[in-house]
């Protein structure tokens, strides 16, 4: 029954009246519900912030070490995660995580938000699982290098907790927590396990033509002066909601139309999702000025963390990101706006020359490239939880010994004729394949754009020079913590949150209202003409939004770089317009050239030393190392060997991580002989029969072995005298274990 029918007895409307009449009312108690929401978001804002913001987890937590009772103070603290109900309990033999979240204008808590999220796929996996969370308001004097102290506190404590062989701490640093993970591991490289980079900028100057608009930002700006500014007007404290902002302006079309919108076209669904996200997107935090400072020179516009430039402990320890010994993941999205994938991965160009180097350097780098998802869905998406985060989660412990190199990360569903099925962990299968340099450029248009971005680096150094000598004095002598509070209030993000509130006596009136409309709530029919014009209406909007951001993004590239990538403004600066590329590859020292010859020195003394094991490891990595693709399926086949022969009791995981390096080095170094140091390895006929069955089944669990494959089986056969007629009739479906 339609709300326009009439009473018995009356006749009823017309069709097209009737459905004017429905929509009309549908819309109506619509507007009342969408203003209803939006107050109670006014209200969470003002409880959220009366209750000091505290992280937006799902989950309880005990804070077991704080930041601000440290020696060097920092407004950050580490907190253990309790598993919730429905979780196991922690194994403590597990190894633990620890995640980051990003200081970069909102709150800690969203790689938590939900039950499937980065925090909660570990806790499902048993893991022991801390947070680093931060506070609203930093500590007085508080700079980058306090904070970077008080994470090596806080990594050493969960090394402390978990001393015995369960490994270093898987450690993800999301979004802006990723460049200060990479700065952690590479001052502390012993504290640290694998580290996982989600959406990361490092390499700042980084994209494409006609897309990210973001990275021009600084240039249009003169450079960091207005971050200076931010934090004069602040009275020392840069505010967190002007990076929020600058977020939102990417994509106006969501921002005006499309979020607000979605909700009131679906507000009878919407109400709690968009609810949990606001309280989170609309918790807005403090830095120093001294903090944002630091990060706009050195990070946003000056890039110098891959180019090794960054240096800590006032001037003693340079930031070397050659010198992070733990594998490296690094996972980035072709539909992320704020991090494109050039600016998380070409930092790894920055470093190596090719694949080479980074094995020369004994450097384990591996990234995932998802087709569309959005730089918050890497951290938020249940769909991303499930998939890429827990993948990436099952196979740490591969990753851990991987041979050194660079390797992007293929996930795959199973099916059920898969070979080795019973190895995989659930409906996906992750293998590693290795890459080379050039397939990281060629994400790519090339890098020679990026020559104006030193142009930017130049300019910025002269504007911020004479903004502290001739105009931060000024702005300082008339803001004091007044005048910071009023600045703070009156910015858009807050003050729509406070003037859409219960705080405002005329809005209040609103919920009793609302009540009464959810009591007679009455949907317009799916089909109706006018619901279905306003749905073309809002897409037109939406449209036209968009075509106003290419515009402006197109206008706003265009004068970059008209004035970057002039001549006249190059040779303003010292620079020739022809220079190259500043973070090319640095070739190798006198000095590292010789730590590398020595190395090759005392590996080659292990051709011919070492257990039956290590000969089966030796074999079992030449025979793969033609085709060069890593599957988890066989390495859990060997960790089920060593399980059952009892081996996973007296080698531990660095243990094997170490002999899975070395042999892959040696057969690398120089193949012949590592194949010819074999017969000592494996000196009885026996050993050498079970070694090559054992291969052979442990290759074939994911799937049937490749000729290239079955010849080096054949090869190693004849330099070990074995009859390979006789072996390779034994069925390889997998050892016989």
């Amino acid at each position: 029954m339609s709300l326009s029918d009439p009473p018995a007895g009356i006749p009823a409307l017309p069709p097209l009246a009737s459905s004017v009449f429905d929509y009309w009312v549908d819309a109506w108690q619509r507007a009342i519900l969408t203003f209803d929401v939006l107050r109670e978001r006014g209200n969470i804002y003002a409880e959220h912030e009366q209750s000091g913001k505290p992280p937006v987890l799902v989950f309880d937590y005990d804070i077991i070490v704080d930041g601000r009772k440290l020696e060097r103070p920092a407004n950050y603290a580490l907190a253990a995660i309790k598993p919730p109900p429905g979780c196991p309990a922690t194994d403590r033999h597990k190894r633990p995580f620890v995640v980051i979240d990003p200081r970069a204008g909102h709150g800690p808590g969203i790689g938590g938000s939900k039950i499937d999220s980065e925090i909660g796929i570990a806790l499902r996996q048993g893991h022991p699982c801390y947070f680093v969370m931060f506070f609203p308001q930093p500590v007085p004097g508080q700079t980058i290098e306090c904070v970077t102290a008080a994470e090596r506190v806080f990594l050493a404590k969960v090394n402390e907790l978990h001393a015995g062989d369960a490994g270093k701490p898987f450690v993800i640093g999301n979004c802006q927590g990723g460049w200060a993970l990479m700065m952690l591991a590479a001052l502390e490289p012993e504290l640290v396990g694998p580290i996982l980079l989600a959406g990361s900028p490092i390499s700042y100057w980084s994209g494409l033509h006609g897309k990210y608009p973001m990275r021009y930002t600084g240039g249009l700006l003169g450079g960091t002066w207005a971050a200076s500014l931010a934090g004069d007007l602040g009275n020392g404290k840069f505010d967190g909601a002007h990076l929020v902002n600058n977020f939102e302006q990417l994509d106006p079309a969501n921002t005006y139309w499309h979020k607000p919108y979605g909700l009131y076209a679906k507000v009878d669904t919407e109400r709690q999702r968009f609810l949990e996200f606001e309280r989170w997107w609309g918790g807005h935090f403090l830095l120093n000025k001294e903090e944002m400072e630091w990060i706009t020179q050195n990070l946003f516009v000056g890039n110098r963390l891959s180019a090794g430039e960054i240096f800590h402990d006032e001037g003693r320890s340079q930031i070397n990101l050659r010198h992070i010994r733990s594998p490296i993941i690094v996972f980035a999205s072709w539909g992320d706006n704020i991090t494109p994938p050039q600016q998380a991965l070409n930092w790894i160009p920055d470093l190596y020359a090719n694949a080479g180097e980074i094995r020369d350097n004994e450097q384990t780098i591996v990234y995932f490239l998802h087709e569309h998802v959005g730089h918050l869905g890497i951290f938020v998406s249940a769909g991303v939880a499930n998939r890429e985060h827990s993948e990436l989660a099952n196979a740490l412990d591969l990753i851990d010994v991987l041979p050194p190199g660079l390797y992007e990360a293929i996930i795959t569903d199973t099916h059920p004729d898969m070979p080795g099925l019973e190895f995989a962990s659930g409906r996906y299968v992750i293998r590693f394949e290795p890459r080379e340099v050039s397939d990281i450029l060629a994400l790519g248009e090339g890098r020679d754009d990026e020559r104006a971005f030193e142009v930017v680096r130049r300019v910025a150094q002269v504007n911020q020079a004479m903004y502290d000598r001739f105009v931060s004095p000024a702005v300082r002598a008339v803001t004091n913590e007044t005048t910071a509070a009023l600045h703070r209030n009156l910015n858009s993000a807050r003050l729509e949150r406070h003037l859409i509130s219960d705080s405002n006596p005329f809005v209040k009136a609103v919920a009793p209202l609302a009540e009464a409309v959810r009591a007679q709530r009455r949907p317009v029919a799916p089909d109706n003409p006018l619901l279905l014009a306003e749905q073309q209406a809002s897409a037109m909007i939406g449209q036209m939004w968009d075509s106003y951001r290419d515009l402006r993004d197109s206008a706003c590239e265009n004068l970059f770089k008209a004035v970057y990538e002039s001549p006249l403004t190059a040779a303003l600066v010292g620079l020739s317009p022809s220079a190259p590329h500043l973070n090319r590859p640095r070739g190798r020292s006198r000095e590292q050239d010789e730590l590398l010859r020595l190395k090759r020195a005392e590996h080659a003394t292990w051709f011919e030393r070492g257990s039956p094991e290590a000969g089966f490891l030796r074999l079992v990595i030449y025979v793969a190392s033609g085709v060069g693709v890593v599957d988890k399926r066989p390495y859990d086949g060997i960790r089920q060997l060593m399980r059952e022969r009892g081996l996973d009791k007296t080698i531990t995981l660095n243990q094997l991580k170490h002999a899975v390096n070395l042999q892959t080095y040696l057969v690398r170094l120089d193949e012949d002989r590592a194949l010819q140091g074999l017969r000592k390895l494996l000196p009885t006929l026996d050993q050498r029969r079970e070694a090559l069955h054992l291969a052979r089944g442990l290759l074939a669990r994911s799937g049937p072995i490749k000729e290239e494959k079955r010849l080096r089986l054949q090869h190693v056969a004849a330099i070990l005298q074995v009859d390979e007629t006789a072996e390779s009739s034994i069925s390889e479906p997998g050892p016989e274990m």
